[in-house]
């Protein structure tokens, strides 16, 4: 990836919260993207509440969480810039996140072709060997795509 690429994914990573209403309106923020990689967090919000017995964040949110990370970390994998679009996404839930803490979502596209990433992500709330939930997911070029030397 080039530097060119990897400084406009650092520009239009936030967008990815702001261009996504579903996104802006949970209150995901953008973290950090690099070379095939992407973070995003989504800060506790009683409205996002599931249970309202113990306080934690409906499975929904960490769903939603972990697709826009993992979507980022799939245009940072692939060698030009272009929309996306998810083909597959599979959650495993491993425990209730933590009332009142924020979830960190981690993204890493392992291998991409020329028109498909492979991405695993992580969802923890301040521990990444205790997961809150793990996603599996294959995403798809579509559209025009961008050359690193193509960009100004």
């Amino acid at each position: 990836m080039s530097d060119k690429i990897l400084e406009r994914l650092w520009e239009m990573g936030p967008t990815f919260i702001s261009g996504t209403p579903h996104a802006e309106k949970l209150g995901m923020k953008f973290v950090a993207v690099d070379k095939g990689r992407a973070t995003m967090s989504l800060p506790y919000n009683k409205d996002l509440i599931g249970d309202t017995n113990t306080g934690v964040l409906h499975g929904g949110a960490v769903t939603t969480l972990l697709d826009q990370a993992s979507g980022l970390a799939a245009l940072a994998g692939f060698e030009t810039l272009g929309a996306t679009a998810t083909l597959s996404l599979r959650i495993d839930y491993m425990r209730a996140a933590t009332p009142e803490k924020t979830i960190i979502a981690q993204a890493h596209c392992y291998k991409a072709t020329k028109h498909v990433a492979f991405i695993r992500a992580v969802a923890h709330d301040g521990d990444e060997d205790d997961p809150v939930a793990t996603a599996q997911a294959c995403f798809m070029a579509t559209g025009p795509r961008i050359k690193a030397e193509d960009i100004k």
